[in-house]
């Protein structure tokens, strides 16, 4: 296995507020158990998906270097997605969807490097490297389906959330941490699962992010793609899940033709999926997406879109007509005839224009907030943007002019221009003015006390979205999930029991036939009675040796188990249809 560290110069690119979410994949971490089960999962998949996937799919697999008998290293992975487009981090389990789509957006996988374990060989609600690695990863080899990837998370990253929806995610995060480990008590997984649930039940209208992670769960993790009567899967949480994986083939499972609808059709991570969408090509996705992007905020702005902005208690942008753009915690809009004429932030507060920020116009000098009239001038139907020099001078808007601007609904700015800065085509985006007083009505919204006033120009607002224009504007390296993942207990029983496996292993791997398998069975049957995998393993290696006595003794301790453990039946015929033909498994 090589594990050379391998850079990809799109890692590099990475902002650091991406980067306090990437975690160093310690291989040393993963045990022989581990790698029995990563090895069986992809066995079963690859047996299994090349009749029910997307061609994609295993071409991906070629492509993108992933093994069936190793678990991927990351540096190996990040050498041969170079050669796509594409990198790939490690992080700990679920990372925020903001943060997972803006990781998309830079061409980066994110894979959770831990791995479910034995016992929830099928399916984990947990992210895993089964379901990164083996699901995401190779579907990305296909173009048109890895440019809707970027496409999305460029996009997704921008949607607005509420607050409820980062509840929602530090509650998944921890249920599937409860869920994923080893003796967790039933009371704390039924009352993790009723935060979910009560969550869910009380999410009220849905925000842009809670759409846009419909959209990305019932296409990216849980797609299906062809026609309703014979669908192929492409959705990584299909291809990562040996039961669900089949599941989905079935009757029991309603095909929806996929459209903009589905933004709507919420989910439950916890349980297996009543109905999925088929889309009819990988282009089809990208269609709506665009659909879906053309009502967001960060298409049509606007009062509604300044109203989101503050319901979620973020920090986000808008952006004017004139292209500048104010990042912070939105607080406040005062409206008129259903449009916004003043808004205000509060606390730290940065102006941009084109993603990056105007000098001087940093956290720093607007530290307590922002605010600032949008609109057209009360009686002239020319906006401030729009004016020739002559025109500016002829309303007093120069440098050094005591000037009174009038907005439509009632805003009146008071004071001495001391200077304007012009975008790149040449309009007037900011003025800024001493001894001002701000206006509405009877409200006081600036005096002069405060210093001097920076007010931005633009005569609507074209753009709404999540997070700052500049992401060097703001200190975003602050995420502390209240959850981490629970890392498998080392005892004895189980030390011993990954002894075994390793030993499994050496013989497959150096294609051993001398030493006898009999004391290492002899040591599960006394010691392990309730393992599978490896007894299925140990078959395996029969198949090519003349042991005929030990092979029916395996076969009989296996028929025994299916019978003690019902629960693992259907697995361990899995295992032994992968090595005899099905008639005799």
């Amino acid at each position: 296995m090589n594990t050379t560290i391998e850079s990809n110069p799109l890692l590099d690119r990475l902002p650091k507020h991406l980067k306090q979410f990437i975690k160093p994949q310690d291989y040393s971490d993963y045990t022989p158990i581990n790698q029995a089960v990563w090895r069986y999962v992809m066995r079963k998949n690859v047996d299994y998906l090349s009749k029910v996937a997307h061609s994609s799919y295993l071409e991906g697999l070629k492509k993108t270097g992933i093994e069936v008998d190793n678990i991927p290293s990351m540096y190996g992975m990040n050498r041969i997605l170079t050669e796509i487009g594409w990198a790939a981090v490690a992080v700990d389990g679920f990372i925020p969807p903001n943060a997972f789509m803006e990781f998309q957006a830079y061409n980066v996988l994110v894979i959770a490097s831990d791995i479910r374990q034995l016992e929830h060989i099928e399916y984990t609600p947990a992210p895993d490297i089964i379901h990164e690695g083996a699901g995401h990863a190779p579907i990305i080899a296909n173009p048109e389906y890895a440019e809707y990837l970027r496409r999305f998370g460029e996009i997704g990253c921008k949607a607005i959330s509420s607050h409820k929806d980062y509840q929602m995610y530090e509650a998944i995060r921890l249920l599937s941490i409860l869920k994923e480990a080893e003796d967790t008590p039933q009371a704390d997984i039924d009352a993790a699962e009723k935060a979910v649930e009560d969550l869910q039940n009380n999410m009220g209208e849905l925000s842009e992010m809670a759409q846009i992670r419909n959209l990305h769960w019932w296409t990216v993790e849980y797609g299906l793609i062809g026609t309703i009567d014979n669908p192929k899967i492409y959705g990584a949480g299909l291809l990562s899940s040996i039961g669900e994986s089949a599941w989905c083939m079935t009757d029991n499972v309603k095909k929806i033709p996929y459209d903009l609808s589905a933004a709507n059709q919420s989910f439950d991570i916890t349980k297996l999926q009543p109905q999925l969408y088929v889309t009819p090509d990988f282009a089809y996705l990208s269609l709506v997406l665009e659909e879906f992007a053309n009502k967001m905020a960060l298409r049509t702005g606007g009062l509604s879109g300044i109203n989101k902005l503050i319901h979620s208690n973020a920090l986000g942008t808008i952006e004017l007509s004139t292209g500048i753009q104010i990042s912070g915690v939105f607080t406040n809009v005062i409206e008129e005839e259903g449009k916004p004429v003043y808004i205000q932030t509060t606390g730290k507060t940065a102006l941009s224009y084109r993603e990056k920020e105007l000098v001087g116009h940093g956290t720093a000098k607007h530290a307590e907030g922002f605010g600032s009239p949008i609109g057209k001038l009360k009686g002239i139907n020319l906006a401030i943007e729009d004016m020739s020099p002559r025109d500016l001078s002829a309303y007093s808007i120069t440098e050094n002019q005591s000037v009174t601007l009038e907005f439509e609904g009632d805003i009146i700015v008071k004071g001495e221009i001391i200077t304007g800065s012009r975008n790149l085509h040449g309009e007037i985006i900011l003025i800024s003015l001493k001894n001002c007083t701000v206006t509405h009505r009877e409200t006081i919204l600036f005096q002069p006390e405060w210093g001097n006033y920076d007010m931005a120009v633009g005569k609507k607002v074209v753009s709404a979205f999540s997070g700052p224009a500049d992401v060097n504007s703001f200190n975003l390296i602050s995420h502390v999930p209240t959850s981490k993942t629970i890392k498998a207990k080392h005892t004895a029983e189980r030390d011993d029991l990954e002894v075994l496996y390793q030993t499994i292993r050496n013989i497959r791997e150096t294609k051993d036939t001398e030493t006898s398998l009999v004391p290492i069975f002899d040591k599960l049957r006394n010691n392990h009675p309730n393992d599978w995998l490896l007894a299925v393993e140990i078959t395996e290696l029969l198949k090519d040796r003349n042991e005929p006595q030990l092979l029916q003794e395996i076969m009989v301790y296996l028929d025994q188990l299916k019978e003690k453990r019902p629960e693992v039946a259907h697995l361990i015929i899995g295992g032994l249809d992968l090595i005899f033909d099905k008639e005799k498994a």
